[in-house]
């Protein structure tokens, strides 16, 4: 059965009968026999066929959607076997919200893979919504989130604690001004915000209640990287973490406001669908609890 779902779930993703058998190294009448053999257990069509493509229909939808979680816990299975003889290797797949998955991990990665060669990380890298759900979906086996997170099916860790701070264009008025700024002074400037269901975007949304403002007006960027250089280039002012910001404060680029109510501070948390853990992911889990405290500017 696992290799009849592997084969499906490969035309489905390449949508084309020819290519999935060159993925497979199999033959073209291989690959067509397997997926009749799957529909006729599942006892329904799977897949639309034209000479143009392959789609999955309705049920190919269902089919497709668990037959991910299947095989992702199929590999996970083989994994945790293996481990029980075996020294750490083998694959690990991490998804990270954007600042930690940018600015963190690579750190982490390296430090892993200095102790570790034999461990082949992936990354994902998304907004916390959607790490969670791959992680939710069998598709990464650990994820690392930010702010105040929750879902009941998942085991959810805070190990870090992240500083952020409102950040400004060295030319911009605010940059120049001297002594200490109330937050509600800032409502008439142009904010710059990540998209909903980032951490980043969480913690601005909080502050913003917290400190009872309304921006005149915000613009909303899918990237922290793009929200720095807007900022750098004067076009509005962000809330932004340590993390994101310390290379460009070191050199200048950007300005950190001395403002009355900052630096406000959230979690990082690692979430896990299941407690059973291949030995390269708890060698990750305890490189990733090191790091602790995240320090301020």
């Amino acid at each position: 059965m696992d290799q009849q779902l592997h084969v499906f779930v490969t035309v489905a993703e390449m949508e084309n009968f020819s290519r999935a058998a060159e993925e497979l190294h199999m033959t073209q009448p291989a690959v067509s026999q397997y997926i009749q053999s799957f529909e006729r257990t599942m006892g329904t069509k799977l897949l639309e066929r034209s000479n143009k493509f392959v789609r999955l229909n309705k049920a190919g939808e269902i089919v497709y959607h668990h037959a991910k979680e299947i095989l992702g816990l199929y590999t996970k299975m083989h994994y945790l076997i293996d481990d029980l003889t075996n020294k750490t290797s083998g694959p690990l797949s991490i998804g990270a919200s954007y600042t930690f998955g940018e600015y963190v991990l690579p750190h982490v990665i390296a430090k892993m893979y200095r102790k570790y060669p034999l461990i082949t990380p992936t990354i994902t890298i998304g907004n916390t919504k959607d790490v969670a759900n791959l992680v939710l979906g069998h598709q990464l086996e650990v994820g690392i989130v930010e702010g105040e997170f929750k879902d009941k099916n998942l085991l959810i860790e805070p190990f870090a604690v992240d500083s952020m701070y409102l950040v400004t264009s060295p030319k911009h008025r605010l940059a120049q001004k001297n002594g200490e700024i109330n937050i509600s002074e800032l409502a008439e400037e142009t904010w710059i915000v990540r998209e909903n269901g980032s951490g980043t975007r969480e913690a601005t949304e909080k502050m913003f209640r917290t400190c009872e403002i309304i921006p005149k007006k915000t613009l909303e960027f899918g990237s922290t990287q793009l929200i720095k250089e807007s900022v750098e280039a004067g076009l509005g002012i962000s809330l932004l973490s340590y993390w994101a910001i310390r290379k460009e404060c070191s050199i200048g680029s950007l300005n950190v406001l001395n403002v009355k109510q900052l630096p406000i501070t959230r979690e990082f948390s690692i979430v896990l669908r299941s407690p059973f853990q291949t030995k390269a992911l708890n060698v990750f889990l305890e490189l990733l609890r090191e790091s602790k405290a995240i320090p301020d500017l």
